[in-house]
């Protein structure tokens, strides 16, 4: 069946809100997406703390459109807020579309999908059921025209890029993993590797003594390390833990997403627990250790790079098989580029 709009250029609206590691990890598809079709133009819809890096680092996008489904929730019926509410409908119906993808799979992500135009003979698309250890509430099928079957144990990069093409009809892809998508330029080269320590789940955290000790290998292996921090308790974290390992150790200062991505395409390498910024490391194509904390180890760390790796799993590795970790990523990667290059015939 022809793809509504094919011929013109199709005009495809991503609904993926959040977490920001799950925005990063879509990025591969919208690749994938581009690739098949060409001439089709995307819009994102993505919770507002996200949209900045979005519009900063993903030049090809059409519109960035934000929305405060977090920051509403705390006032649903204030004024303000349904003024904000009403401002989004008519900015995300502006525009009709071809296709809908929901790649959320889930009831607020649907209905929001739900809002957008279509064009005549368009469609909106989502999961048609649940996968392992993957967000997912069954109504959504039933919200959608064309809701896709999933394998019940899949990763979650590749579940995005299996529900993207089995929506727009190309064939599902599971290797080629690419995040061309995303360009950042480094604001400075520091040659430092960066300690992401901070997360929003609790059970992610790291022991700071952990931290402290990767830290001291790092300076005594001659690399320099800077933390980044996000809010008051990050903060304190990282003063404490820059203070422990040396004058070597620098925090940065607060900023935004769309900065510090910045920031860290200017470093050596990651270390870091399983939280957004450790995917923004996977898609900056740096060295990287993430280190898990929970069994979903298997549906959320890197994929196709020898130089990223994930530790840990049902309970957090110790120090040593984080370093080990490290040294081998750092190894690999340089090996890889330091391989002599083939001479063109």
């Amino acid at each position: 069946m022809p793809l509504p709009g094919e011929g013109r250029g199709m005009r495809v609206l991503i609904v993926k809100l959040s977490s920001f590691g799950d925005v990063v990890q879509t990025l591969p598809t919208l690749h994938d997406m581009r690739q098949a079709l060409p001439l089709a133009t995307f819009d994102w819809v993505v919770e507002e703390a996200f949209a900045p890096l979005l519009r900063a680092h993903v030049p090809r996008l059409g519109r960035v459109i934000p929305l405060a489904q977090r920051r509403w929730r705390k006032t649903p019926f204030s004024a303000s807020v349904r003024a904000e509410k009403a401002a989004f409908t008519q900015t995300l119906q502006a525009e009709s579309y071809d296709v809908v993808i929901d790649f959320q799979g889930l009831i607020k992500s649907a209905l929001i999908a739900r809002q957008a135009r279509l064009t005549p003979g368009g469609w909106r698309a989502t999961y048609g059921n649940g996968s392992e250890d993957c967000g997912y509430e069954w109504p959504v099928r039933f919200l959608v025209q064309r809701p896709q079957p999933m394998p019940p144990r899949i990763h979650s990069l590749q579940r995005y890029r299996r529900l993207a093409a089995l929506a727009l009809g190309y064939p599902p892809r599971e290797d080629g993993i690419a995040y061309d998508e995303l360009q950042v330029t480094p604001v400075q080269p520091d040659g430092s590797v960066m300690l992401v320590h901070g997360t929003t789940r609790v059970e992610n955290e790291w022991p700071l003594a952990h931290w402290v000790q990767i830290g001291q290998h790092l300076v005594a292996q001659g690399l320099p390390v800077s933390v980044p921090q996000a809010n008051a308790y990050e903060e304190n974290f990282a003063k404490q833990l820059c203070q422990a390992i040396g004058p070597q150790a620098h925090m940065l200062p607060r900023m935004g997403l769309a900065a510090l991505a910045a920031q860290m395409a200017g470093c050596v390498g990651v270390v870091g627990v399983d939280s957004g910024l450790s995917h923004l490391a996977v898609a900056l194509n740096l060295p990287h250790v993430q280190i898990f904390s929970q069994p979903r180890i298997w549906r959320a760390g890197p994929l196709g790079s020898s130089y990223q790796v994930a530790v840990g799993g049902a309970r957090a590795p110790d120090v040593d098989t984080v370093w080990q970790a490290w040294q081998a990523v750092w190894s690999v990667f340089h090996n890889i580029q330091h391989e002599p290059q083939a001479i063109p015939a």
